[in-house]
């Protein structure tokens, strides 16, 4: 079945960057993509009893900005060399973002979401686009992967995965991991914090390790280990000295990181994150 990605926006151009480097990491591959514009009334909060309808002035002049924000969008993808191996569909719907984008994966089976890291009103300050932080939150039925502001693509040939082998590790959630590696040639580097100082790992974590080691087998993969240094410190120096072009990680409640909201590694690489974030998810 062919891959299908989702590619919400805001017709911001951070959000035509992160589509375009979908494009260019899934050169090789067929894919259906969705591109999705949630649209507002303004005067309506989406929690509000009253709903705007379709005939109704606020909604169809909100509608219409939606579809033309389309068309010109799809006006500028055609700049992007084209492919035989992709087919586009666009969805201009009225709901928030994160609903919007839990009916489409619903309706389309989605594989994985590519989206820009800041939206149109976004502030330097903030941690990520909360849009994205938001739908990271949200959304578990599929991963996302979270493209800087300015970044220019780059095919991702080293990639680093932080852990603590804590959990254990299921091939279905490694699968869009695995799948770019072997697109790209990546090299997955598996970074392994350790908060004791000793190095060792106890029985369960030696047996979620080799777990993970056959499920990355057929990547080229190496593992490492730092010691005890702050996490997110640890992987920023290792992603500078590896020059690495991706970061993914499992994002679990409570474990490792926690939340992402509260995850050391995104608050300090996210106030302006350099390379793309691939969020994996325990589904």
């Amino acid at each position: 079945m062919d891959k299908r990605v989702l590619l919400p926006t805001d017709y911001s151009k951070n959000a035509l960057n992160a589509i375009r480097y979908a494009l260019d990491l899934y050169k090789d591959i067929q894919c259906d993509f969705y591109i999705l514009n949630a649209f507002h009334v303004s005067g309506y909060t989406l929690d509000s009893m009253m709903v705007p309808e379709p005939g109704e002035r606020f909604y169809d002049l909100a509608k219409k900005e939606s579809e033309e924000g389309m068309e010109r969008l799809m006006e500028m993808i055609k700049l992007h060399p084209e492919n035989p191996k992709h087919r586009f569909h666009t969805i201009c719907t009225f709901n928030s973002l994160v609903e919007a984008i839990k009916n489409v994966i619903a309706k389309k089976d989605i594989d994985l979401i590519v989206m820009g890291t800041k939206g149109l009103t976004e502030s330097k300050a903030r941690i990520f686009g909360t849009n994205t932080v938001s739908v990271m939150e949200a959304i578990k039925k599929c991963p996302v992967i979270a493209v800087p502001s300015d970044y220019l693509y780059a095919p991702p040939k080293e990639i680093v995965f932080p852990t603590d082998y804590k959990t254990d590790f299921k091939k279905t959630e490694m699968a869009q991991l695995v799948e770019i590696a072997k697109l790209h040639d990546s090299k997955i580097n598996v970074v392994h914090i350790d908060k004791n100082k000793d190095g060792k790992l106890n029985k369960q974590e030696e047996t979620n390790k080799r777990l993970l080691q056959d499920i990355l087998d057929g990547t080229d993969y190496e593992i490492h280990f730092l010691s005890a240094v702050k996490i997110s410190k640890g992987i920023n120096l290792f992603i500078e000295s590896k020059d690495c072009d991706m970061v993914a990680f499992m994002n679990r409640k409570h474990l490792f990181f926690g939340s992402i909201l509260s995850n050391p590694l995104v608050k300090e690489i996210g106030y302006e994150p350099t390379i793309p974030i691939l969020e994996l998810n325990d589904n």
